[in-house]
């Protein structure tokens, strides 16, 4: 998970488009769902619904930065 972190905030320090992003955002939240099942607890479950969320809300038009930050 912490890989796919960084390389989406490399992709995002490049500039990449949301046709970049968006792939490994959704595969960061599969692998955030599954740590979270784990070991993530309370606060790992609130970071994934605020990841969930982010994506869902995502316009194929427009890809909000603030989406990393979750």
């Amino acid at each position: 998970m912490l890989e796919r972190l960084e390389r989406i905030e490399a992709l995002d320090r490049s500039g990449a488009g949301r046709a970049a992003l968006l792939p490994e955002l959704r595969a960061l939240l599969g692998e955030a769902e599954a740590w979270a099942s784990t070991e993530g607890g309370d606060a790992g479950g609130d970071a994934v619904d605020g990841l969930r969320s982010a994506l869902a809300g995502a316009t194929p038009k427009a890809l909000s930065h603030d989406m990393i930050a979750v």
